[in-house]
């Protein structure tokens, strides 16, 4: 899809025009536009996940909460996805004790099972590949899996654990299954929006507007399915240039998909985030430059939209947005 395209579809967008109920999807064998015309309506999340053993899922929250996986003891994967702050850190880069800060803003581990790519720039095809990026990258965990396994095999709570739920035990696949058989577990459904999806109750008037003007300011046409986003690439900036705007110096983290393509197409496009449980995940964007929900709401409208969306347009879809917040592990968030 040509630049031209995406600038006439996001105008198209801005209209009102029927391009709301597409979307974007990636084909590894070329550039990242490409233009599926299937309808991706808003739905609920599933209220379980089936298939995930629950040895498994145990295992893989005692080893999300263990400092022992990092090289040096001092952090665990929850440093970075806290359960209590929407399963991001609240940090605009993660900055870790002894460790260099993490290039982007870190996303919300929650729902992490409905996306169809990891990281802002998609370059993780699957929650494993995310896993063993974290372990042994010097921002994060700073260990190997061979360090990790010596570490563990201490313990023998831990291998007798790993002998329950795998038949193979202790090793560095069961390891990696563990921690992102937990990940694929960590689902936030029951949100009152989901509830309103399966007529169990009516969404306040204030929510309801805001439903209203998410559908017809265009937001919808990115945020879009079971996850509210999280299935599609987009260009940060369709309608302005964004980064010229912002008026900071440019970095690696603002390439986007040309990072990981080398297209120039893909220069500043990004993974389209998840809205579940966005009201609990502040500072927004990859580079975290927006403090508050309102800000990123009228970010999103002059940039992606070019709208700008009214003070009142704007609380009520910040409303609509906190009807996304969900439950985890039945209590809610």
């Amino acid at each position: 899809m040509t630049l031209v395209s995406i600038a006439l579809a996001a105008l198209a967008v801005a209209a009102g025009c029927s391009t709301s109920g597409a979307s974007v999807e990636y084909d590894a064998g070329a550039p990242s536009w490409t233009l599926s015309t299937t309808p991706a309506p808003l739905s609920p999340l599933p209220e379980s996940i089936p298939g995930l053993d629950p040895r498994r899922v145990a295992l893989g929250r005692e080893l999300f909460h263990d400092k022992r996986l990092s090289g040096d003891g001092l952090v665990s994967c929850s440093d970075c996805h806290a359960l209590g702050l929407g399963g991001a850190n609240a940090q605009r880069k993660s900055s870790l004790p002894n460790r260099p800060p993490v290039g982007a803003n870190v996303p919300t581990i929650f729902n992490a099972a409905f996306n169809f790519r990891y990281a802002w720039n998609g370059r993780f095809k699957t929650v494993e590949d995310q896993i063993d990026f974290a372990l042994t990258t010097q921002s994060a965990m700073q260990n190997t899996w061979p360090g990790v396994l010596e570490v563990l095999a201490r313990d023998r709570r831990v291998i007798d654990a790993f002998k329950s739920a795998y038949p193979a035990g202790l090793t560095t696949e069961t390891t990696r299954d563990a921690l992102a058989t937990y990940a694929r577990a960590l689902s936030t459904p029951n949100a009152r929006f989901d509830r309103h999806l399966r007529g169990e109750l009516a969404l306040s008037e204030p929510e309801q507007r805001g439903y209203e003007h998410f559908r017809d300011y265009g937001c919808v046409s990115c945020h879009q399915g079971v996850n509210v986003g999280g299935n599609m690439f987009e260009r940060f900036g369709v309608m302005r240039d964004y980064f010229a705007d912002r008026g900071t110096v440019e970095v690696d983290a603002d390439l986007g998909r040309y990072s990981v393509t080398k297209n120039e197409d893909d220069r500043r496009v990004f993974r389209v985030p998840s809205l579940r449980n966005v009201a609990l995940t502040a500072p927004y964007f990859h580079d975290g430059s927006a403090t508050t929900l309102a800000e990123a709401i009228t970010t999103m409208g002059r940039y992606q939209l070019g709208r700008e969306i009214s003070d009142q347009d704007v609380a009520e879809i910040s409303a609509f947005l906190h009807a996304l917040t969900g439950e985890l592990e039945g209590k809610p968030l």
